[in-house]
C-alpha cells in the first residue's frame, strides 16, 4: 500500500484514476488484519466502511463529494457514533452502543470521511501508556515491547502503523499530545472550547479536548477546520469565528517571532540526553534563522501537575458517578439489593486506576477536604493560567520537549503511579490553562525511538500556531512511517 502523508496526496490519486476509496479502505483492514498484535482498534466496522467507500466513490465521480473524500477515520473509543459501540476502554459500558454521533465525528462525516473502527485507548481516558484499557496494552509499532503513550494510544499507533490516514482522540492531559510524542506523528489539542465536547464521555470536563493525530501538520490544520466552531449542544463551545487553517499554513519567511523555551524542561536532569539534544538543535536553528529565542522560567510549572490531578479526579469522580449498573452497561450478577448493585458493578466495572481516581476525588471533594485540596488547586490553577498568558504576551510561542523520556517498556511504571503521573509533566500546562499545543516530531533516540517537540501559544490562536508547526517542520525530523 502507498503511504500517504497528506491528504491532498490521497485526492489527487483520486481525481487521477490511481485509486478509489473503495480500495483504500480494503488496503487499510488488510494493514489493520496484518497488525492485530499492536492491539490499536476494539472495533473494525469493515462492512460500513466499504459501504461509506461506495457511496463516496459515486459521490467524487459525480462531482459531488464532500472536502474530506478518501479519507479513513480512526476515533478513539470515548466518541460517540449512533449505533455503534463505545466503552471508553472500560468493561462498565459493556455493550453500550450509541444513539447518537458526536459533533466532532458528525462535521468529518459530513465531509465525507469514512470511520474505519474505534481505537483502543486508557479505560475512560486516565492513563499515560495505554496499559489501563479493559482490551488491554496498546505496542507502539515502533518498538512492540513499548508503550505507544497514552491515552490515545491507540488513535497514535493506528496512524503511525498505516492503519488509517488520521484519528481522533481526546487530550486531558496530553493524551493527544503525549502520545503522538511517543509514535512520532502529529497530534494537536485546540483550545478548550474550540471543539465541541458533545459526544466525548468525560473525565475532567473542564479540561477535555477533542484533537486530531495525523502525519502532518496540513491534516490536523483542515480537520480542526471543520470540526470547530459553535455548538448548541455544547454550552462551552467558543463562538468565536473559525479561522480557514489550511489555507493561511504559510510562514511569512521574513517574519520573526519571539519565542521562550522553558528552562525547566529543557534543562532539567530529568530529560533524557536525546530529548534534551534535539530539542536545543532546534532552538539553535530557529536563532540562525533570525528569531528571538530566550529560556523562560515559570517556577509555578512544578505545581501543574498536582494541581491538574486534584481537580480532574474531583470532575472524574462526579462525571463518573453515572456509570452504575443500573441504566445501562455492565450490571453485576452478585448484586442482591439495591447498595449491593451499585458497589458491586462499579467495584467489577471499573479498572484499578479509575477506582483509584474516583477515590481520590471524592476524597479532595469531601467536606473536611474541600477547602484544603480542591479550592486551593482552583486558585493555583488560576496563577497558572495568568501566568502562561503572561509569558505568551511577550512571546509569540512557548516550546519544550514533549515528554521528559521517550517510550518506556510495558509493564516498566505499571506499578510506580506517580512515575506514571511524570509522563504530564509538560503537557499539563496546556490544560491547565485552556491553550492550544501541538506536538510535531522531533528525530529519534539512540534506540530509534521517536522524539516530540511541543509548541504552545495564546488561546484561540491555532492558526498562528499551526503556520509556525508547518515551518518547524522543515528543521525537525520526521521519523520514518512504520
Amino acid at each position: 500500500m502507498k503511504d500517504y502523508l497528506t491528504l491532498d496526496a490521497i485526492q489527487s490519486d483520486l481525481q487521477a484514476g490511481d485509486t478509489t476509496c473503495t480500495e483504500l479502505v480494503g488496503q487499510y483492514l488488510a494493514r489493520i488484519e496484518q497488525h492485530q498484535h499492536l492491539n490499536a482498534f476494539v472495533e473494525i466496522y469493515a462492512d460500513g466502511a466499504r459501504q461509506r467507500a461506495e457511496e463516496i466513490d459515486a459521490r467524487l465521480a459525480a462531482g459531488t463529494s464532500g472536502r474530506l473524500a478518501g479519507l479513513v477515520l480512526g476515533i478513539k473509543d470515548v466518541l460517540c457514533y449512533a449505533g455503534h459501540g463505545v466503552q471508553a476502554g472500560s468493561q462498565i459500558l459493556d455493550n453500550y452502543i450509541s444513539p447518537f454521533t458526536a459533533t466532532a465525528v458528525q462535521r468529518l462525516l459530513d465531509e465525507d470521511a469514512i470511520v474505519i473502527g474505534r481505537q483502543n485507548c486508557d479505560e475512560f481516558a486516565m492513563g499515560s501508556s495505554n496499559e489501563s484499557s479493559y482490551f488491554g496494552p496498546v505496542r507502539n509499532a515502533a518498538n512492540e515491547n513499548r508503550v505507544p503513550g497514552g491515552s490515545s494510544g491507540g488513535s497514535a499507533v493506528a496512524v503511525q502503523a498505516g492503519l488509517c490516514h488520521a484519528s481522533l482522540g481526546s487530550d486531558t492531559g496530553g493524551s493527544v499530545r503525549q502520545p503522538a510524542a511517543f509514535c512520532g506523528v502529529v497530534g494537536l489539542k485546540p483550545s478548550y472550547g474550540r471543539v465541541s465536547r458533545w459526544g466525548l464521555i468525560a473525565y475532567a470536563s473542564s479540561f477535555d479536548c477533542i484533537g486530531p493525530i495525523t502525519k502532518s501538520v496540513e491534516d490536523a490544520a483542515l480537520l480542526l477546520e471543520i470540526m470547530a466552531g459553535d455548538d448548541d449542544f455544547d454550552s462551552t463551545a467558543s463562538t468565536r469565528e473559525v479561522p480557514i487553517y489550511s489555507k493561511n499554513l504559510k510562514q511569512d519567511e521574513g517574519a520573526k517571532v519571539r519565542v521562550g523555551y522553558l528552562r525547566e524542561s529543557v534543562e532539567s536532569e530529568a530529560v533524557e540526553p536525546a530529548i534534551r539534544q534535539r530539542t536545543l538543535e532546534v532552538i539553535e536553528q530557529l536563532r540562525e534563522q533570525g528569531h528571538t529565542v530566550e529560556p523562560v522560567e515559570m517556577p509555578l510549572l512544578k505545581y501543574g501537575l498536582p494541581t491538574y490531578y486534584v481537580l480532574t479526579t474531583a470532575e472524574a469522580s462526579s462525571n463518573l458517578a453515572r456509570f452504575d449498573g443500573v441504566r445501562y452497561g455492565y450490571r453485576s450478577e452478585e448484586a442482591v439489593d439495591l447498595e449491593s448493585l451499585y458497589k458491586k458493578s462499579r467495584t467489577e466495572g471499573f479498572g484499578e486506576e479509575v477506582r483509584r481516581r474516583i477515590l481520590l476525588g471524592t476524597f479532595v471533594l469531601s467536606a473536611n477536604y474541600y477547602d484544603a485540596y480542591y479550592t486551593k488547586a482552583q486558585r493555583v490553577r488560576k496563577l497558572i493560567r495568568s501566568e502562561t498568558e503572561r509569558l505568551l504576551t511577550y512571546y509569540d510561542f512557548l516550546i519544550s520537549p514533549v515528554t521528559p523520556t521517550t517510550a518506556f517498556k510495558l509493564g516498566e511504571k505499571t506499578d510506580d503511579s506517580l512515575q506514571m503521573y511524570l509522563a504530564d509533566i509538560f503537557t499539563v500546562q496546556a490544560n491547565v490553562a485552556g491553550t492550544p499545543a501541538i506536538s510535531i516530531p522531533n528525530g529519534l533516540d539512540e534506540n530509534d525511538l521517536p522524539i516530540g517537540l511541543q509548541i504552545m501559544t495564546k488561546a484561540f490562536e491555532e492558526e498562528k500556531l499551526l503556520a509556525f508547526s508547518k515551518h518547524l517542520t522543515k528543521i525537525t525530523v520526521t521519523p520514518q512511517i512504520v
